[in-house]
Order: C-alpha cells, then sequence, then structure tokens
C-alpha cells in the first residue's frame, strides 16, 4: 500500500459529519478489498469477517469538520456556520467548495488590513464570516439551500523527513493506518474475528461509533485518531513529536490493561511510540466504544498532528505505520501474549 497515494485519496473525498457519503463510497472500495463491508444507516462503513478467537474491532471516524450554509443573502453572499470543530480563526480569505445541487467554488470573505479598524482586527466570528461565491441573490438560491456544506479547498504535498500536509487528514489518517493495518494482517494469513467501522459523525459527538459499536459487541476494541503535536508555541506535556511513534492513550474510560499491553508490545517488536496521558475522557469514538453494548474493553491509539483543524494538516507517514504495526502486532499476538 501507498500511504500518501492512499491517504491523499481519502482526503481528498472528505465529506463533513452527517454528509459522509462521498467519502463513503471511497472507503467502501477500499475496505471490500479486505471484507465484506456496507454502509449502514447512519452512512459508517462497517466491515466483518468470521475469522476466529478474541473479537477485535479497529475504528476510525470518516467524517471531517465544515461549514454549513445558515442563510443566502440577496447579494449571493452566503452566511456559515461551523459543523464539527472548525476554527472561525483561520478562514477568512480561504477557499471553499458548497456542495449545493452543483460544486459552487468560493471564497470566504475578508477585510483587507487597510481598511480595518481597531475591531476589525481581531478574528471575525461566524455571525460575522460570509462566503462569496460570485453568483447573485437569485443564481445562488438556485443551486445552494441552506443546510448544504462547504469544504475546505486544499493542497495535498509532501515535505522533509516523511510528513505531508493538506486538509481533513483528521482523521483520514486513521483510516489509513487501519488498511495498512489490515493489509499486514493479509499479508501474514491472520485469522483472527475483526470488525472494521469507519464511522460517521465523530466531530459532531459520536453517534456513528455508539451505534455501530452495539452491534458490533466485539470484545476489544482500538480506536484510531489524530492528537496533537509539538510546535514551538504548543505545551509541552500534551503534545508529542513528529515522526516519532504512535501515542498509546491513558485515561479513565480507556482500558489499562490494553494500553498496558500495547505498551509493552511496542517495545518487544521495536515499534516507535509515545504516551497520552488524559486525565478524564479521550474526546474520541474511544469514549463511545467504551460503553457499547454493556461496556468493552477499548484502547487508543492517536497519530500526532500538527495544525489540527486547519486546511494545513501535517503528519507524519511514519507514524502511520507505526500504529498500524502496532495493531497488526496486538491482534497477531492477542494482546502482546505469544499465540
Amino acid at each position: 500500500m501507498d500511504l500518501c497515494q492512499t491517504l491523499f485519496g481519502l482526503a481528498e473525498a472528505s465529506g463533513t459529519s452527517g454528509q459522509e457519503y462521498i467519502t463513503a463510497g471511497y472507503a467502501l472500495d477500499l475496505l471490500s478489498k479486505f471484507m465484506p463491508a456496507h454502509v449502514d444507516a447512519l452512512g459508517s462503513v462497517v466491515g466483518e469477517n468470521d475469522g476466529e478467537g478474541c473479537h477485535y474491532l479497529l475504528d476510525a471516524h470518516l467524517d471531517s469538520i465544515g461549514l454549513v450554509v445558515t442563510g443566502i443573502e440577496e447579494n449571493g453572499f452566503l452566511r456559515v456556520d461551523k459543523c464539527g470543530g472548525t476554527d472561525a480563526r483561520v478562514l477568512p480569505a480561504h477557499e471553499v467548495i458548497v456542495h449545493g445541487k452543483e460544486k459552487v467554488y468560493g471564497v470566504i470573505t475578508s477585510i483587507p488590513p487597510h481598511l480595518a479598524r481597531d475591531e476589525g482586527k481581531k478574528a471575525a466570528g461566524f455571525d460575522e464570516i460570509m462566503i462569496d461565491t460570485g453568483l447573485d441573490g437569485d443564481k445562488a438560491k438556485e443551486i445552494i439551500r441552506v443546510g448544504d456544506r462547504a469544504t475546505f479547498v486544499s493542497y495535498y504535498g509532501k515535505m522533509l523527513n516523511n510528513t505531508v500536509r493538506g486538509a481533513y487528514f483528521d482523521d483520514k489518517a486513521g483510516m489509513c493506518a487501519v488498511l495498512r493495518c489490515l493489509e499486514i494482517l493479509k499479508e501474514n494469513n491472520c485469522n483472527k474475528k475483526l470488525s472494521v467501522l469507519f464511522s460517521a459523525q465523530e466531530e459532531t459527538g459520536g453517534s456513528g461509533a455508539a451505534a455501530a459499536g452495539f452491534r458490533c459487541e466485539a470484545d476489544k476494541s482500538i480506536s484510531v485518531d489524530v492528537s496533537f503535536a509539538k510546535t514551538s508555541d504548543t505545551p509541552k506535556d500534551i503534545t508529542a513529536s513528529l515522526g516519532k511513534g504512535t501515542m498509546i492513550g491513558f485515561s479513565p474510560v480507556l482500558s489499562y490493561s490494553m494500553s498496558c499491553e500495547l505498551k509493552a508490545l511496542a517495545e518487544k517488536k521495536n515499534i516507535p511510540y509515545q504516551l497520552e496521558i488524559m486525565p478524564d475522557s479521550t474526546g474520541t469514538n474511544a469514549d463511545n466504544l467504551a460503553v457499547a453494548a454493556g461496556g468493552r474493553k477499548a484502547a487508543l491509539l492517536s497519530i500526532p498532528m500538527k495544525n489540527m483543524h486547519t486546511p494545513v494538516e501535517t503528519v507524519s507517514l511514519d507514524d502511520i505505520e507505526a500504529t498500524a504495526r502496532l495493531m497488526a502486532e496486538y491482534i497477531m499476538n492477542d494482546g502482546g501474549l505469544e499465540a
């Protein structure tokens, strides 16, 4: 598997929470190469095989952040609000695609610094942000409806040290790691009972994982998401280094035994890893999967990411590979014990 090509393909097919159908179709094709798969009622992609032993569930979320159209002005400008955790600070002057009856390209409005008053020099809130599509009001209303979504235009590319940048790597990097894990399991003729969930609506509360996790009734789950990588202006104690390995989560909601097993296995197999200590819930699908169907053992692996929830999210392909390898080894070795 070409990790870079797979990641860019998934990211370019991104859909916002509740409208993941574009991503779902692309992901369904990829997952179907490894196991029978379908799209469930909430829009999640679910795959299941008939292997033996402990039933493992691997999860990464399918949806992405974006914008939702809340109004169309008479002059054709679109009023918007966030869908998921979109950060208003990075929006002005950015290119977007409005997904109406047809794709409409637009730009987020921005006041030139020459014209900005003191209050205009502060980051605009969603009550001030609008999209300019170049259409007049009547034409805009023909193509675009309130409730339609808008996504970032991004330019994907490689950087130094096997890092890549672009929009919507959250959580396409996690999906890529799961697919690579499946490839490793296939190469090793692993026949463990396995479910895979590319879950919908994580960015808006995690309903996709809650529903599919209840239905799967796996013995153990491993969620893969992204987390914060170190930069010069981020706290050092809650961030990890890009390119230094997967982040093994420790949290009250997670299975302590699974987290310890993953750590021990990473050391045994020389897989680079870092620890992520969370004093409360994780803010990921692992929280929902841990309490699905009466409660299940759940673990979390995270891929370090710079510039999260922006059009220039940055990850290391090495960290994706380390995450995939650790998941595969855990499944093949039944939690770190030699099978």
